[in-house]
């Protein structure tokens, strides 16, 4: 799990980790730490939910429970054992065959040299009897071999077999490892993989691309007064809305808690104020409904930030440019679009 929180946010979160440790009686090792850290800076809303739910009935947060909520929300063991089950089955799928393999080549060799002898054997026969038992010996050398081909293509077939479910399953794990699970967006991970993938290929071919960061607005408050199921709900509409609103290449991540982050290959700036407020005026018109009473709880809305890549700059950089005209977009009002200077360009900032 990445974290980017300045200097500030991250001892605030540290402190109030290090204090609910204590109050929990529990011991500060890195895994406990690292689940209370999450949880106080909002990270990963299945741990909030997970903790807040155990608050909620009154359980201890124990440090048998901190382990099983480490080890499903935040550690990749669960993705780590799928590759290992993965890579036992390859070896012994592997060993198997090779086996097989070894005792039809040993086989074969045994029945080419029969062969070898059958000519000499029928020139030598002095009567019907023993050129028949000559026969009945090829015969059974080549049923022999006949079997030991049949062994050697069912246990082929049955390798191929495996190695397409491992092959299912090991890409299952990919995109479990690169997919964020609450909203099925591409999570930071698979972000960080994509920006540097397309900041090559910019450099390269000589292009451009845009990145926006997405935030929904006064999404803490809507949390607080109606339940983080509710504000789960957000999110996954929220991420639909993005994934109904990117085409082709582009690509839409969850970044952390309720902020969002778009790649737009082969955009500029121009181009990605005109996405950016297309999404936010689609959000913007979907009702949020609780599920369990059917009451609409009104519409939620986003701010946006822009900004263009300037050919050889830090990707970093690029994204505290549009993380600061999120904030400009949130100091003007919310509910808009504000584009940052590309460096190098003379332009004027486009609010919308």
């Amino acid at each position: 799990m990445h974290y980017h929180h300045d200097s500030k946010q991250a001892q605030e979160f540290s402190n109030n980790a290090l204090e609910r440790i204590r109050s929990e009686a529990l011991p500060a090792t890195p895994d406990v730490y690292e689940l209370w850290y999450v949880y106080f800076s909002g990270q990963s809303p299945e741990v909030t939910r997970a903790i807040d739910i155990l608050i909620a009935n009154k359980q201890r947060v124990t440090l048998e429970r901190c382990h099983e909520l480490y080890t499903r929300f935040i550690s990749d063991e669960k993705n780590q054992e799928a590759v290992r089950r993965a890579g036992d089955e390859i070896n012994s799928t592997i060993r198997n065959v090779t086996g097989v393999v070894r005792d039809v080549k040993a086989a074969t060799a045994e029945y080419s040299g029969n062969l070898e002898g059958v000519t000499a054997k029928i020139q030598s026969s002095s009567s019907p009897q023993e050129l028949q038992q000559v026969l009945a010996s090829v015969v059974s050398d080549t049923k022999n071999m006949l079997e030991r081909n049949k062994t050697l293509e069912e246990e082929l077939n049955k390798s191929s077999h495996v190695m397409e479910e491992l092959q299912r399953d090991l890409e299952s794990v990919r995109r479990e490892a690169l997919t964020d699970g609450l909203t099925n967006l591409s999570n930071r991970k698979a972000f960080d993989n994509e920006l540097s993938r397309i900041s090559e290929e910019a450099r390269q071919t000589g292009g451009t691309f845009c990145l926006l960061m997405v935030d929904i607005d006064y999404f803490k408050s809507f949390n607080d007064n109606y339940g983080h199921q509710v504000g789960d709900q957000v999110l996954r509409l929220v991420a639909r809305t993005l994934t109904d609103g990117v085409k082709g290449r582009d690509i839409a991540a969850r970044y952390g808690g309720e902020e969002f982050a778009i790649i737009l290959p082969d955009t500029n700036l121009a181009a990605a104020v005109i996405v950016g407020n297309a999404l936010r005026k689609a959000v913007a018109t979907k009702d949020v409904v609780n599920r369990s009473t059917g009451d609409k709880l009104g519409r939620i809305t986003m701010s946006v930030g822009c900004a263009e890549y300037d050919p050889g700059e830090n990707l970093q950089d690029l994204i505290e440019r549009a993380d600061a005209a999120l904030y400009t977009a949130k100091h003007n009002g919310r509910n808009q679009v504000a584009a940052a200077p590309t460096p190098g360009k003379k332009q004027k900032k486009e609010l919308a």
